[in-house]
């Protein structure tokens, strides 16, 4: 029996809903099984720690990243996107990453606007 690869799914979520989706349907036309935030249950684990549970059981790092930095851990101030990109490079795991490079050419609610939000943005793509 060939193994069905898990694949976690990661980007900021309002602005990238279709493209995540998008994602989603590859990867199960290829047999593999998508995880991400769309299938998170009510936990009484703390956000991190449910990602990272999830994250230590997939194959593979997904990244998608356009304009918006997204939520704040608010532990550290540290974007959740930033956070699970993090984790999954900690241990080793394979990582996908497609980076939107004109982040300046979009819509206001696809981009962040405050100078504080593209700081965020543009040192993580970094």
């Amino acid at each position: 029996m060939d193994k069905k690869y898990q694949v976690f799914i990661s980007s900021t979520y309002s602005d990238l809903k279709e493209e995540r989706f998008a994602v989603s349907q590859t990867l199960l036309e290829l047999g593999c099984i998508p995880v991400g935030m769309e299938q998170f249950p009510a936990s009484g684990m703390s956000q991190m720690e449910y990602i990272e549970k999830m994250l230590d059981t997939c194959d593979y790092y997904i990244l998608i990243s356009a304009g918006r930095y997204g939520s704040l851990d608010p532990t550290d101030g540290i974007g959740y996107t930033e956070k699970e990109y993090d984790y999954a490079v900690s241990k080793g795991m394979p990582v996908l990453s497609f980076l939107l490079s004109d982040i300046d050419g979009l819509e206001d609610g696809k981009r962040e606007i405050t100078d504080a939000g593209k700081s965020k943005i543009y040192a993580f793509i970094a």
